[in-house]
């Protein structure tokens, strides 16, 4: 069965990506329309959404558009049966360097969360009255 195809609208609503946002990651690469209809318009599967959330979910973590396209890249050549076992070896390790990166920078941003929650607290602490 074939994958339904979307206009950019409900990706864009499905996603929470602006037509801005996909349209510009069309044009540097890192996701290409499945199919246009016959009256030019753009059409995404559920494959280009997923694509469009592995962005999304590493734009918090701060990885570029490059470093995007880098673990796209990757994924994308661990899925083709053409990849030889040595390939596939080196694909994996990139990719759990991503990981190690990815953990540590949840870390990172966890501990900032915990002093914003810490200072959020002290501001509805009473404040000490001068007597």
């Amino acid at each position: 069965m074939a994958d339904q195809q979307m206009q950019i609208g409900e990706v864009a609503e499905r996603t929470g990506l602006s037509l801005r946002t996909i349209r510009h990651y069309e044009e540097v690469g890192l996701l290409a329309p499945s199919a246009r209809s016959k009256g030019g318009f753009r059409l995404y599967t559920e494959t280009d959404i997923m694509r469009l959330m592995t962005i999304r979910r590493m734009k918090p973590l701060n990885f570029s558009l490059e470093e995007a396209r880098e673990l796209l890249d990757i994924l994308d050549a661990l899925q083709k049966t053409d990849t030889t076992g040595e390939d596939r070896q080196q694909l994996r390790g990139r990719l759990d360097t991503y990981r190690q990166v990815t953990d540590a920078r949840c870390e990172a941003l966890r501990a900032r969360l915990e002093m914003a929650e810490h200072f959020a607290a002290s501001l509805h602490q009473k404040p000490p009255t001068r007597d």
